[in-house]
């Protein structure tokens, strides 16, 4: 094992959790010999990669590393963060997948990666559909008020079909649905025989938000390909807004997903 990838295991012993290591803490995380946990250690402080607390024989990431992860915070936008969470699903479960923004009370697809399936949803990159009658725009219509809602709809709206919600007091239930379960579904409304389970994150810093999505024809998903699509949206959703520190992102609530039809 290099020296490198040493310390890159190293590395992944802090967590939120634990902040700091010993030498002690690598020999029971990471089997390493305690002469040569104590020799790495002291060679990542003498390179800038780790400081010592206090007097103490403890370690934690340095300011070098605070510093890049700063500049890593800020390389990526949020839609290129979401398009890579959403083409690792698709890739897994085989479903197209979607990073969708909101345009008023419209959603617009920005990215897609097709499925691999026989039978998959396509729908083209640009096209618009209503907000209140998508799991995309639902995810993201979750994140404002009921006052800012109903101010994106003064004169109401029409439903496309019989599923989607046909008034605004269905509206605002069917988002209360989306705060506690941290995901949105849709089934055949916006675009018949089409169903899509859909997850929200939001950057605070720059007020962009998008939706990630997974789409599929609507007969063809078991329950428990769909928990597994929910699960995989809401936890890779859950990293992107761990690292931009999005306060109003809606954690997944498994319970209601499991009990949902």
């Amino acid at each position: 094992m290099s020296i490198l990838s040493s310390a890159v295991d190293v590395l992944r012993c802090f967590s939120s959790t634990r902040h700091d290591v010993t030498v002690t803490d690598l020999v029971t995380l990471l089997g390493m010999p305690k002469s040569n946990a104590s020799r790495l250690l002291r060679a990542m402080r003498d390179e800038g990669l780790l400081e010592t607390v206090g007097e103490s024989k403890r370690y934690r990431p340095s300011l070098l590393l605070n510093q890049v992860g700063h500049l890593y915070r800020f390389a990526a936008s949020l839609i290129d963060r979401a398009d890579a969470i959403v083409g690792r699903v698709s890739d897994q479960i085989g479903h197209t997948g979607y990073i969708s923004v909101r345009r008023g009370n419209e959603i617009v697809g920005v990215t897609a990666h097709p499925g691999r399936h026989a039978l998959r949803v396509v729908t083209s990159i640009g096209d618009r559909i209503p907000a209140f009658a998508s799991s995309t725009g639902r995810a993201l219509l979750a994140r404002l008020s009921d006052e800012e809602v109903r101010a994106l709809y003064p004169a109401g709206f029409t439903p496309p079909s019989a599923t989607a919600p046909q008034d605004m007091d269905e509206l605002l239930a069917r988002l209360a649905i989306v705060r506690r379960a941290g995901f949105a579904e849709s089934h055949d409304e916006a675009v018949h025989g089409v169903r899509a389970i859909s997850v929200a994150v939001g950057d605070p810093t720059t007020g962009d938000e998008v939706a990630l999505c997974l789409s599929f024809p609507a007969a063809t998903v078991e329950p428990a390909e769909r928990l597994a699509i929910i699960r995989s949206l809401g936890q890779g959703a859950a990293e992107i807004a761990a690292l931009i520190q999005d306060k109003r992102f809606i954690p997944l609530n498994l319970s209601i997903a499991e009990t949902a039809p």
